[in-house]
């Protein structure tokens, strides 16, 4: 088909590929991403998967940014359609004037086609049973030879993909020879058949510069291992399990006695969720630093044990990595539909540090950070990621550490102050900033013991139930909470290039899509200044930004607009000043959606142009 329109651009566009899960097609996508990184252009993928094992429609949506960015945009280029099962949404999901490359061994009827977009068939299944005899290699090799057509198509550089099939199979020579012929099929069939490369195309940059490419669970693993973790207490739960692998795996390396072999941590797979964050407190109040990584099922079963942690004082690291719920939900798709849960987790007045990355870098740092937090506070701090930060692989600029930073253990009396006779009470403000000091298990032979309890009790410990023991102490927890708004990371500004009144907050992985949308609602004229948040308990730059405006949109991936709820309690803010911008299908949000969104919103109120329409699972409201 020839459409009157063509989209033509360079090193932007967005490439999807629709697959049947279990088809060994994800591989083979990630080697189409890495080889354009490898061409200096900065790719951002997302997997797009379901929670079963095999035979289920799957996606891979590649965005490809000279420019850089690395959220969603929305929409689709150039559709790559193997799944005869999700044929007609994924041809609609084109855009006028888009690609569709599809597997040509079997005719498709012209009423199944649009006549809007250019059509790329190739015969991927007859080509592989001409020149392959195995049937499972069949099947494995046509991913790679849609990527060799792709790679003539879009002008990707047909040695960077054979280079990486090369580090791919290092020592299995066979299966390098297959891949490579595999590959090189499916070029020379596009070079023959049809205009390469088309209007869509890449073009070698150095737009990636020093940055790796890391998705955020193995950031979050190599954060722990840095922030002093020597103890794991978990149970697998998607999405989280591959923080613990990756744990484990940098662990081996980095924490293996070099003399004896002897393991210098130790990783402990429980019989469940409260189970596991059982043994991570009991290893905090030993002293040690200990870890669970879970998602918002596991933290359901946790809320008892977090209570406790939290009344007793008790340090602990939790990374969170979010997804659809509520109950079992979406296991394998992502939302941010924790907050409330992790910033109130247990029963009665409790309040838990929560920290929001961003990126695989900020994973890490964060991570890291955690258990700096979490001794100095003695309580549990929540590393709240997402499916998407957690799971898909993201360019970022590389990790650095200190080699002098030191771990901040916090209020610890050793030996030598408990000799020295300094005063101790387990839950006695000395300096007022609501952080008590502790003892360590062993520290003294007669002096710094003390009851651990989740019941009431007085400064020293006793057990109490007299109102005006419990009234202090509850006192002194929130004193102990507003000092951690001065230890959290910081929120991060960005300035609207001219006075607004108009502002935006956003929040870990909506973060890199809202980028994007600024950008787009600048070149309509609208200019809003944009608040990163990045933990909980607020600092007071949140609230004051939120005074400086009169209007701030709060852009999250949940129903219930949780941050702003958050916002509303803790800032007693009045509600119509904080207009919702939600996203909860389970994909990650795109900038075209907050573009839409907010333009949308500012027109009706008559405060700018009309935006792009917004899209309907999008809400926005005060």
């Amino acid at each position: 088909m020839n459409p009157k329109h063509v989209i033509r651009s360079t090193n932007d566009f967005v490439v999807k590929f629709a697959n049947i899960n279990g088809s060994g097609s994800a591989s083979a996508n990630e080697l189409f991403a890495r080889a354009i990184l490898r061409m200096g252009v900065p790719v951002s993928p997302r997997n797009i998967f379901p929670s079963n094992i095999q035979g289920m429609p799957t996606w891979y949506e590649m965005r490809v940014s000279g420019a850089g960015w690395l959220g969603r945009r929305g929409g689709c280029d150039l559709m790559v359609a193997l799944n005869p099962q999700t044929w007609e949404r994924d041809l609609a999901e084109i855009e006028p004037g888009g690609y569709l490359v599809y597997d040509s061994s079997k005719l498709v009827p012209r009423g199944k086609l649009r006549e809007d977009i250019t059509v790329i068939g190739i015969p991927l299944t007859a080509l592989c049973s001409r020149e392959f005899d195995d049937l499972r290699q069949r099947q494995l090799v046509r991913n790679i030879m849609y990527v060799g057509a792709l790679a003539a198509l879009l002008d990707v550089e047909l040695a960077v993909a054979e280079a990486l099939l090369s580090e791919q199979y290092r020592g299995k020579d066979k299966l390098i020879e297959a891949n490579v012929k595999a590959l090189r099929i499916g070029h020379a069939y596009a070079r023959e058949h049809y205009p390469c490369p088309l209007a869509l195309r890449v073009e070698r940059a150095e737009a990636v510069g020093e940055r790796i490419f890391i998705d955020g669970n193995s950031a979050s693993g190599l954060g722990a291992v840095y922030g002093g973790a020597t103890v794991a207490g978990w149970y697998p739960i998607t999405p989280s399990t591959s923080v613990v692998e990756a744990f484990g795996s940098y662990c081996r390396k980095l924490r293996t006695d070099p003399d004896s072999g002897r393991a210098r941590y130790a990783i402990v797979q429980a019989e469940d969720e409260l189970a596991a964050i059982g043994m991570v407190i009991g290893a905090g109040w030993n002293g040690a630093r200990a870890f669970t990584a879970t998602s918002g099922p596991g933290v359901s079963l946790m809320q008892e044990f977090l209570g406790l942690a939290y009344f007793a004082e008790i340090p602990a690291v939790l990374f969170n990595v979010q997804r659809g719920g509520p109950s079992t939900g979406m296991p394998t798709r992502t939302q941010q539909s924790d907050l409330l849960a992790c910033a109130y987790a247990s029963h009665g007045d409790t309040r838990h540090v929560l920290l929001f990355p961003e990126d695989p870098y900020e994973c890490f740092a964060f991570g890291a950070q955690a258990f700096d937090l979490a001794e100095r506070l003695q309580t549990p701090v929540f590393v709240m990621l997402d499916l998407d930060i957690g799971m898909n692989e993201r360019l970022c600029r590389p990790f650095d550490w200190d080699d002098s930073r030191r771990y901040d253990r916090g209020k610890v009396l050793i030996h030598a102050d408990l000799e020295a006779g300094k005063e101790f009470g387990r839950y006695l403000d000395i300096d007022g900033d609501g952080i008590p000091y502790r003892t360590l298990p062993g520290t003294h032979p007669t002096k710094g013991a003390y009851f651990t309890r989740g019941t009431t009790r007085n400064a020293y410990a006793r057990y109490s139930e007299a109102g005006a023991d419990y009234v202090s102490n509850m006192e002194r927890l929130r004193r102990k909470f507003d000092t951690a708004k001065t230890l959290v990371p910081a929120p991060v500004l960005t300035p609207a290039p001219e006075t607004t009144r108009v502002g935006a907050i956003c929040y870990g992985s909506t973060s890199p899509a809202m980028a994007e949308a600024i950008a787009l609602l600048g070149a309509q004229g609208i200019h809003l200044d944009v608040l990163r948040v990045r933990a909980f308990p607020f600092a007071d730059e949140v609230l004051e930004f939120i005074a400086d405006h009169d209007i701030v949109f709060v852009v999250e991936q949940n129903e219930s607009a949780q941050l702003r709820t958050l916002l509303i309690n803790e800032g007693e803010i009045a509600p119509k000043k904080l207009m919702r911008v939600l996203h909860y299908d389970g994909t990650p949000i795109t900038a075209r959606l907050i573009a839409g969104c907010i333009g949308e919103a500012l027109a009706e109120r008559g405060a700018s142009p009309l935006g792009t329409p917004a899209l309907s699972l999008c809400k926005v409201a005060s």
